[in-house]
C-alpha cells in the first residue's frame, strides 16, 4: 500500500476494531481495517503451535457469558463453548492453604466489596486500598487478587471505576481459544496487516492518515488502539488532541501476564484447580492447574510483581513461579514443570500492557475518551467502555457503537 482512499478507516484490529469494521461491511460501507501486528485479534491471541492445546495468551474468559456476543460468534463459527466453572468460584479445593483460613479470606474479601459498592460513588473518587481493613489479616492477597483482575495493585485503582464494572458472573471458555474467534470474525474484511499508523491529519475536509506503508485519505476514522498507545503518542494527531491524550492517561494500561508450563504427572492434581503462591504478600502468582483438563499449568502474575518479571524475560518468570511451587509442593516439583509459552504484554510495542483500570479520580476519563471528534474521528476500544472495560466483550460493543456513530454521521453528510 502505497497511496489508498476509503469511507471510513479503523485503526487496530483487536476486539474493537474487527467489531467495527464488520458493523461497517454489513451496512455495505466501504471500510479498510489497519493492523499494525501481522496478525487481526490484538490482546486476544490464541498460541497454536501446538494445534491439539491451543493456549489463549491474551483474553480467556467469556466473562459476562451469558450476554457476550462473542459467544454467539464462537457458536457461528463451530467452536466448542466450555462452561466448566472457574478456579476462583470453587470454594471445596486447595488453593494452597487451609480450609479454616480460606474461609477466613473470603469473608474479608466480601466484606471489603461490601465496603466498596456501599461508599465508591461518593464525592471524592478514592483509591480502592480505602476500603481495606487497617492492618487487615488478608489485605496483600486481596490487593494480589487485584492485580490479577484489574493488573494494578488497589492503590492506583479508582473506586468509582471499579465499582461501575458490570458482571454477571457467568464465565466460559471457548475450547480452541478466544482470540481464534475473534481473528476469524474479520476473515472476510478489507485488511492492512504490518502497518502501524503514526499520525492522522484531521485538518482537512478528507483525513490524512500516514502509516508506515503509506498513506490512506479517509472520510472518518474509528480508533481503535490502546490507552497506553495514545497517552504514549505513539499515534499522534494533527491537530492536537491533548483532552484525549490526557483522558488515555487517566486510563492506563496494567498487566496481567499469563505463563503457561508443562506439568508431568498431571493426575495427581484436580481439574480446573489453583493454587496461590503466598498469602502473605502482594507480590505473589496464582497457578491453575489442569486447564480443560490438560497437563499443564496457568500461571497469572500482575501489577508491579509481573513489571519487574517482564524486565527479566521468560526465564524470571519461570524462576519466580518454580520457586514458589517448590515451597507449596516440594522441591522435587521443579523437575515436573517446563516452560511452554509467556508473552509480556508490557512490553509489547502495540499493546503496552494488558487492560485498562482508570486511576483514581479519573474514572470519567472512560467517556471522554469515547467521545467522537466533530463527527469525523471516533474512538472504541475496551478502555472506551463505562461497564465492561478490561474485556473483550467490552471493546466489541463499543466498535459496534462507533461505527453506528460513523453511519449516522456518514449518512447525514451525504443527506
Amino acid at each position: 500500500m502505497t497511496t489508498s482512499d476509503t469511507e471510513v478507516v479503523i485503526i487496530g484490529g483487536g476486539a474493537a476494531g474487527v467489531a467495527a469494521a464488520q458493523r461497517l461491511r454489513n451496512a455495505q460501507v466501504e471500510c479498510l481495517l489497519v493492523e499494525a501486528r501481522l496478525r487481526l485479534g490484538g490482546r486476544a491471541w490464541t498460541n497454536t503451535d501446538d494445534p491439539a492445546t491451543p493456549i489463549d495468551l491474551g483474553c480467556g474468559w467469556l466473562h459476562s457469558a451469558d450476554r457476550n456476543p462473542w459467544c454467539e460468534i464462537a457458536e457461528a463459527q463451530g467452536r466448542s463453548i466450555d462452561k466448566t466453572p472457574p478456579p476462583w468460584t470453587r470454594r471445596s479445593v486447595p488453593i494452597g492453604f487451609p480450609i479454616s483460613e480460606q474461609t477466613a479470606f473470603f469473608e474479608a474479601l466480601e466484606k471489603f466489596h461490601e465496603r466498596l459498592d456501599a461508599s465508591a460513588q461518593g464525592e471524592a473518587d478514592v483509591p480502592v486500598a480505602t476500603f481495606l481493613e487497617p492492618r487487615g489479616r488478608w489485605n496483600e492477597l486481596i490487593n494480589a487478587v487485584s492485580t490479577y483482575a484489574s493488573g494494578a495493585e488497589l492503590d492506583r485503582v479508582s473506586a468509582r471505576d471499579l465499582s461501575r464494572y458490570d458482571n454477571s458472573g457467568v464465565n466460559w471458555r471457548v475450547v480452541e481459544g478466544y482470540g481464534t474467534v475473534i481473528a476469524a470474525h474479520g476473515d472476510a474484511l478489507p485488511v492492512a496487516l504490518g502497518c502501524p499508523v503514526r499520525l492522522i491529519d484531521h485538518s482537512a475536509r478528507r483525513l490524512r492518515v500516514e502509516t508506515e506503508a503509506g498513506t490512506i485519505s479517509a472520510g472518518a476514522a474509528i480508533v481503535t488502539v490502546p490507552s497506553s498507545v495514545l497517552a504514549e503518542e505513539k499515534l499522534r494527531f494533527t491537530p492536537a488532541l491533548s483532552e484525549k491524550i490526557q483522558a488515555a492517561a487517566g486510563l492506563p494500561l496494567g498487566l496481567a501476564d499469563k505463563m503457561f508450563l508443562s506439568l508431568a504427572d498431571a493426575d495427581e492434581f484436580q481439574k480446573e484447580s489453583r493454587l496461590f503462591g503466598r498469602t502473605d504478600r502482594t507480590g505473589t502468582g496464582v497457578y491453575h492447574f489442569r486447564p480443560f483438563g490438560r497437563p499443564q499449568i496457568e500461571a497469572y502474575f500482575g501489577g508491579r510483581l509481573a513489571a519487574e518479571l517482564e524486565a527479566g524475560g521468560g526465564a524470571a518468570f519461570l524462576d519466580f513461579a518454580t520457586a514458589e511451587l517448590v515451597g507449596l509442593l516440594g522441591s522435587n516439583f521443579a523437575r515436573r514443570v517446563k516452560l511452554l509459552h509467556v508473552h509480556p504484554w508490557g512490553n509489547d510495542p502495540f499493546s503496552r500492557g494488558s487492560y485498562s483500570s482508570a486511576l483514581p479520580g479519573k474514572a470519567d476519563c472512560r467517556a471522554l475518551l469515547a467521545t467522537p471528534v466533530d463527527d469525523r474521528l471516533f474512538f472504541a476500544g475496551e478502555a472506551c467502555s463505562s461497564n465492561d472495560y478490561s474485556t473483550a466483550h467490552g471493546a466489541y460493543l463499543t466498535g459496534v457503537a462507533a461505527a453506528d456513530l460513523a453511519i449516522a454521521a456518514r449518512h447525514g453528510i451525504r443527506s
